[in-house]
């Protein structure tokens, strides 16, 4: 049995107010092509599968379209997982129709932990899935009056590692065949690398755990959340396999993968990984404006023609018109998603902040909230519960 781990497709994403459609459409036809050739028996998605809880009907019908088609493969299992970006509702939506074409979906933490238990059977081989979406604090803790920040952050982290440990329970309960088990899962794990692109997500320290925080039952754990692929705290069976696409510049030196584990006898014999290709060619230009410039006729697409993308970071002293640059770029076959000014930014107000950038939205409320802080004098760094506490605020805020 061969089972694809893969994670955070954020499909609807767009990259600088740009549309990623072309990307993700071709990532879409390249890993059912994947699944084809190398004969995948078991796709797993661990969370994320949209950019947002309000999907447009564009990344609804590439999301099911998708989910059709791998029914002409060798695919005969699909499980998925809600992100912290997805909506449950939307997920759960169609599950019972999608469970009639072996695919199950779980959108959030369910009532019964044995709703997020499978048991896969392929060709006499078998394999225990533990489906465990993104836990909400909502859902796995209650608050209790009078309690402090302390006491909720604990509750929090022995609640969501409880979860793992009662569908590690689960699992062994029906596992009468000895077969090797597998936990999916979408959260920050203690030691994992962020990019830019996740920024937006939270991650401080509220509720995080380490790889040596999940029940040992387990034989592979399938994370999603961040979208550098990686190994955590050196256990190589505890695993993100990062977001296939390019979600912001900071994601450009490294390749995205897919996670191939073969099961045997009982056992999970092989953890393999593949490269996904690079579907747009991506550039970041850092010098003075002239460097930059000279720079533009090296710029080019690759093998599947999109119209690459460039950031430019001018190392220059000073502001200054960027006009020439421009007017040169536009001889060129590319599109500047991003321009900036590399050199030490003395620290300003709000107000000043917002005169000197084009639009609210290049300011993300982590930034305002922690300069709003330094503005008025107040110690965030020797007090990071309060910023916990800001990051849980907007975390909800978003998932309503």
């Amino acid at each position: 049995m061969k089972i694809l781990h893969t994670a955070d497709w954020h499909l609807g994403h767009r990259l600088h107010e740009q549309s990623q459609v072309a990307e993700q459409t071709l990532f879409l036809s390249w890993i059912e092509t994947y699944i084809s050739t190398e004969k995948i028996d078991v796709l797993l998605i661990s969370g994320d599968v949209f950019d947002t809880g309000s999907p447009s009907n564009q990344s609804l019908e590439m999301y099911y379209s998708f989910l059709v088609k791998l029914k002409g493969t060798s695919c005969k299992s699909i499980i998925i997982t809600g992100g912290n970006h997805d909506s449950a509702g939307t997920l759960n939506a169609p599950k019972h129709i999608l469970n009639a074409l072996s695919i199950k979906v779980v959108g959030k933490a369910t009532e019964h932990i044995e709703d997020e238990v499978f048991e896969i059977d392929v060709n006499g081989e078998k394999v225990i899935i533990a489906a465990v979406p993104y836990l909400r604090d909502g859902d796995i803790r209650r608050a209790v009056a009078g309690e402090s920040f302390d006491e909720l952050t604990d509750k929090y982290k022995t609640a969501l590692i409880n979860h793992y440990q009662a569908a590690a329970q689960q699992c062994k309960l029906i596992n009468i065949s000895n077969a090797p088990v597998i936990a999916m899962g979408h959260l920050f794990a203690t030691g994992g690398s962020i990019s830019d692109s996740e920024q937006n997500i939270y991650v401080g320290t509220l509720g995080h755990i380490g790889a040596e925080d999940f029940p040992t039952y387990f034989d592979y754990i399938a994370l999603g959340h961040l979208h550098r692929p990686q190994i955590i705290g050196g256990n190589d069976k505890v695993r993100y396999s990062g977001s296939p696409n390019v979600l912001s510049f900071s994601e450009i030196n490294y390749d995205k993968k897919v996670i191939v584990l073969t099961v045997e006898d009982h056992k999970i014999s092989k953890i393999e990984e593949d490269n996904i290709p690079q579907f747009r060619a991506f550039y970041k230009l850092v010098g003075t404006m002239s460097e930059c410039m000279e720079a533009f006729p090296n710029i080019s697409s690759n093998a599947f023609g999109l119209t690459p993308w460039v950031e430019v970071v001018l190392n220059e002293p000073h502001t200054i018109n960027t006009d020439a640059l421009i007017n040169s770029a536009e001889k060129y076959p590319f599109e500047i998603l991003k321009m900036a000014l590399k050199r030490q930014r003395k620290e300003k107000g709000i107000e000043e902040l917002l005169e000197e950038t084009k639009s609210i939205k290049e300011l993300l409320p982590t930034e305002v909230f922690k300069l709003k802080c330094k503005e008025i004098g107040f110690d965030l760094e020797n007090r990071p519960e309060i910023e916990d506490a800001f990051n849980e605020i907007l975390q909800a805020v978003k998932n309503q």
